[in-house]
């Protein structure tokens, strides 16, 4: 596996972002076709099919939203672990929660400085992000 980097850390999983995307916006698609051109007697079917599908878009969201915000509870307890280690206080309640899934990726030697600079600057994900000069790889992210 290559070494993480800023440039390097976002994940776009074929399966999800791809395949599946486009099956589903394919299928929503189609159903409004099919319920467009479906005669009297197939509007029932074709409305399930429909519901069906964007019962699958909502799903196929939630699913991944779901997963993510609990990474995110776990990411805010280990930053605020290191930072209790680090420091012997916890982080900084003025942190929000895109800044300290930003500082996620920062080595210990420069953490702490970063966090207080993004408290103060009110510097972005992006911007902590890019701030990082020793990178430090999160590779089991969901």
């Amino acid at each position: 596996m290559a070494e993480q980097t800023f440039k390097t850390h976002r994940r776009l999983l074929v399966g999800h972002h791809g395949f599946s995307a486009f099956a589903i916006i394919a299928l929503i698609v189609g159903s409004l076709i099919n319920l467009n051109h479906s005669s009297d007697g197939n509007v029932y079917s074709a409305s399930l099919l429909l519901l069906s599908s964007c019962v699958m878009l909502f799903m196929w969201y939630f699913l991944r939203a779901f997963a993510l915000k609990a990474q995110d509870r776990v990411i805010r307890l280990e930053e605020n672990m290191r930072h209790h280690t680090l420091t012997g206080k916890e982080l900084s309640k003025g942190l929000t929660m895109r800044q300290i899934i930003g500082l996620r990726f920062a080595g210990d030697d420069e953490f702490v400085a970063l966090c207080e600079r993004a408290e103060k600057e009110e510097l972005s994900e992006t911007a902590i992000k890019k701030a990082i000069k020793n990178w430090r790889p999160d590779t089991y992210r969901v």
